[in-house]
């Protein structure tokens, strides 16, 4: 059975916009991970300087990180 042109356009643009979708949920969680390894060395440095500014700067960019991927999650199941 031949698809339509249109069908495959479709289906192509679909395609092209969950592998957006993914691309971004790919890189909001990695930018998590390296986050997380930037907190995790601060809290555990031997030197007592650590900027409290920075630690919550980290978790607000985490928490909104992991509400986006969220977000583009919920639209992959539309």
């Amino acid at each position: 059975m031949d698809m339509s042109e249109t069908s495959k356009d479709e289906l192509i643009e679909a395609q092209k916009q969950v592998i957006g979708i993914l691309f971004e949920v790919v890189k909001r969680l990695q930018a998590n991970n390296d986050l997380d390894d930037e907190y995790f060395q601060m809290i555990s440095s031997d030197k007592k300087i650590k900027s409290e500014e920075r630690l919550q700067n980290i978790l607000r960019e985490r928490n909104e990180n992991a509400k986006i991927v969220g977000r583009l999650l919920e639209k992959l199941e539309d």
